[in-house]
């Protein structure tokens, strides 16, 4: 039986229906567990709010909105951190907080101690990276175990990736701020990360936006791209593979989904996904190709090439502080005032998700109050 990933063109004039219809194809109800609470794992690459990068307003409120509607309760957002990216800045900037507070779903935060507590975990299953990463032991948040948990990326490259998607988004969350360690081995992680979610989870599932998609150097310096498109499945691979060939890249070219199919954790071969909904825009190629841009060959360098041997020197000494504020001036006082604000105004006035967008930071919410299911 071929696994199932649901595919469907969308407005934003039926985005939350479209986003109900989805999850139903999909099978949001098989993967979870009714009785276990449920994480909505936002993605948010970047605080700005900038087209492609983060989890759209619309996607998180109809992600919400599908739960409720399918008997789902007790949800809670979890935010985390990046060297570049502020949390609570970019819930704000983004337009979750409004939405989060109509829809009565609570936001804990894994980068704050006091909020959410690191436990060592031994996994049950085969390590490819971890353990030689973290010799002292994999932490992860407490608060993960026996609890749903639902991802909602978008559709981008990634300069070290080349894709990123549902399997990327539990970098974040169940990775701390010591993650930039496994970069020389970013794929092999996924892939135990995959494998450690479908441990401790009591159900997986992603919702993935694509209405406007990041084409080249992702997960933040991109152009966007607007493609209409909306993506959810139960198997983590699977999506991503969809995403990628969409986006015209191999998914067995990839090296984490090529890792996470031959260990089983799920299907990156196309020809064994079955597409539902709107099967035929499996057959769109858009051509994105990744790109690079300062921060890549930097990272190119120290990660992947000639100064590899020095990783422990740059990134495990105070040293590290300034590669973090280099990416930081980077990303947020040169590239971002001299490309990346003009790219958000473009998409504000030209495309109607910038003009949804705009609704949600002005209405704060468009559905009325979903009601948590006792």
């Amino acid at each position: 039986m071929k696994t199932r990933v649901a595919v469907l063109r969308s407005t934003p004039e039926t985005v939350l229906a479209d986003l109900a219809r989805l999850c139903g194809l999909a099978g949001l109800r098989q993967a979870l567990d009714p009785t276990a609470p449920t994480i909505l794992k936002d993605n948010i690459s970047w605080h700005f709010p900038f087209p492609g990068a983060n989890t759209t307003p619309w996607q998180l409120e109809g992600t919400i909105l599908a739960l409720r509607s399918q008997g789902f309760g007790e949800l809670v957002c979890v935010q985390n951190d990046t060297v570049v990216t502020d949390p609570k800045k970019g819930e704000r900037l983004n337009g979750y907080v409004a939405v989060l507070e109509r829809h009565r779903v609570p936001v804990r935060y894994n980068c704050f101690p006091w909020d959410l507590r690191w436990v060592r975990y031994d996994p049950k299953g085969t390590m490819l990276a971890l353990p030689r990463i973290f010799p002292e032991g994999i932490q992860i948040p407490e608060f993960f175990i026996g609890k749903n948990i639902v991802h909602l990326p978008t559709v981008k490259c990634h300069i070290y990736t080349t894709t990123t998607g549902a399997m990327k988004n539990a970098f974040g969350g169940l990775l701390a701020t010591r993650r930039h360690y496994t970069h020389t081995w970013i794929h092999e992680t996924l892939v135990d990360l995959l494998t450690i979610q479908k441990e401790i989870h009591t159900g997986l599932f992603a919702v993935m936006d694509g209405t406007t998609a990041g084409n080249g150097p992702g997960p933040r310096t991109m152009i966007p791209v607007r493609k209409d498109v909306l993506l959810a499945a139960a198997d983590q691979v699977a999506i991503d593979a969809v995403a990628a060939k969409l986006m015209g890249f191999d998914p067995l070219a990839i090296k984490y989904l090529a890792l996470a199919h031959e260990r089983g954790l799920g299907v990156a071969d196309p020809r064994d996904i079955e597409l539902v909904g709107e099967p035929e825009i499996g057959s769109e190629n858009w051509g994105f190709s990744v790109g690079d841009n300062a921060a890549s060959r930097v990272g190119d360098l120290l990660w992947f090439g000639p100064l590899k041997g020095l990783q422990k020197l740059f990134f495990r000494t105070p040293l590290v502080y300034l590669f973090v504020a280099g990416s930081y001036i980077f990303h947020d006082f040169v590239w971002h005032p001299l490309v990346g604000r003009r790219r958000e105004r473009e998409y504000a006035t030209t495309s109607p998700w910038g003009a949804l967008f705009q609704r949600y930071l002005r209405e704060g919410a468009l559905a009325p109050p979903s009601t948590p299911v006792a």
